[in-house]
């Protein structure tokens, strides 16, 4: 038991592990600060005050960081394409360095020098969580439940969790009928379980933002989306400046089944997980940015940008937001979006994202040039020598092969 009345700043959402944390800090002694981030996800705020306060919490902060997360960590992001393992566009991975930022501002504040979060001992958002508060407050100390034998072999899973929750009086939303963890944000939603074996289906009920592509409607939607510097500032998709929340909120429903993934990856921490994401506007502003991008940037510029995105990607899944190796990556990759600038047309339609147009002040595509009836400022005969010079390396590549095979 602690005899100082320690303050810890516990990251709460008002869910099942959290609530149960919450409780289990406060038997040990701590004085506790519950604070619960509004980041979009879909939430009774109020009833999670009451329900802090009513759990013993001696202060709760509710911070509303919708802006930030947006103008902070969104939009670089698909500035820089950032997208894991081909596939998963990194919504829950951006929100942990947002919301551990809030976390260590109210700690210095407040005098904590102990933070603590829910993030189980196998999973990546421990390092996501950890590696901000060390980051941003040095000398912070934490506390991670999960990773504590006393507390894990007291509540091995969530059965447990659910019998602590029911002794003590916890209201909570998860029931041994519905037991995955869902996890939401502005940009999207990310839903994980270790019953969702990688083999079964997900059952239908599971998704909440997508509509299934299969009965979406037959009609498609036809959006423009304007960007300036890589970043969405008007159109269908976005028409507000800051809150530029608007293009996640504006297809939070997803009715054409854009956005849905399931896929299998691989987490920082060694092993791989099965992960279902939904991300309709996030899925809609990334293939429309790749369209603009390609539009307007010089080829070599854009390849060497797309090995810097590759680098982004692991660099956030990871956990290094506040690494100096990303803050330099971002900063070359803010460069790059110099004259991305533009509007590009899609059609939305089941499940599926089409290209159908794209204009821009700034694009390298010279339609004189690239004629077939116009001869533009091009010589055609002197494709003869760049092909002739570039077929060296390859004739004396086959000439040897062709000695090796004699012998």
């Amino acid at each position: 038991m602690s005899q100082t009345k320690d303050t810890v700043v516990l990251a709460y959402s008002g869910g099942l592990d959290t609530s149960c944390i919450l409780l289990w800090l406060k038997e040990k002694g701590y004085d506790i600060i519950a604070y619960l981030a509004n980041i979009g996800q879909n939430e009774d705020f109020e009833e999670a005050r009451k329900k802090a306060i009513k759990l013993g919490a001696k202060k709760v902060f509710i911070e509303d960081v919708r802006k930030e997360f947006v103008e902070e960590f969104i939009w670089p992001a698909v500035q820089a394409n950032a997208i894991y393992e081909d596939r998963y566009l990194l919504g829950t991975s951006l929100a942990r360095p947002c919301i551990a930022k809030k976390q260590v501002e109210i700690a210095k504040r407040e005098g904590a020098k102990y933070v603590s979060h829910g993030a189980t001992g196998k999973g990546n958002d421990q390092i996501r969580f950890e590696l901000t508060c060390y980051s941003l407050y040095p000398e912070v100390k934490i506390i991670a439940p999960w990773r504590m034998p006393e507390f894990y072999n007291r509540f091995r899973g969530r059965t447990d969790l659910m019998d602590y929750a029911k002794k003590h009086g916890i209201p909570i939303p998860v029931t041994p009928k519905s037991p995955w963890s869902m996890d939401e944000n502005i940009m999207h939603i990310s839903i994980t379980s270790h019953v969702i074996s990688p083999q079964n289906h997900a059952p239908d009920e599971l998704f909440v933002k997508t509509k299934d592509p299969r009965t979406s409607p037959s009609t498609p939607d036809i959006l423009e989306i304007e960007f300036k510097k890589g970043e969405s500032v008007a159109g269908e998709i976005c028409k507000v400046r800051w809150v530029k929340c608007a293009p996640f909120f504006s297809l939070r429903r997803g009715k054409h089944g854009v956005g849905r993934i399931d896929i299998v990856e691989n987490r920082y921490i060694g092993m791989k997980s099965r992960g279902i994401y939904e991300t309709p506007a996030g899925t809609i502003l990334h293939h429309a940015h790749l369209d603009i991008e390609t539009f307007t940037m010089d080829r070599e510029v854009r390849r060497i940008k797309q090995e810097l995105s590759l680098r982004f990607s692991e660099q956030v899944y990871n956990g290094y937001w506040y690494s100096p190796e990303c803050d330099f990556v971002r900063s070359c990759i803010s460069k790059s979006q110099e004259l991305v600038e533009g509007k590009v047309q899609v059609s939305v339609l089941k499940g599926q994202v089409y290209m159908l147009g794209r204009e821009s002040p700034q694009s390298l595509y010279n339609e004189e040039l690239v004629s077939m009836d116009k001869q533009g400022d091009y010589e055609p005969c002197d494709a003869s020598g760049f092909i002739r010079i570039n077929a060296v390396r390859l004739k004396e590549y086959h000439r040897l092969g062709k000695k090796v095979t004699a012998k």
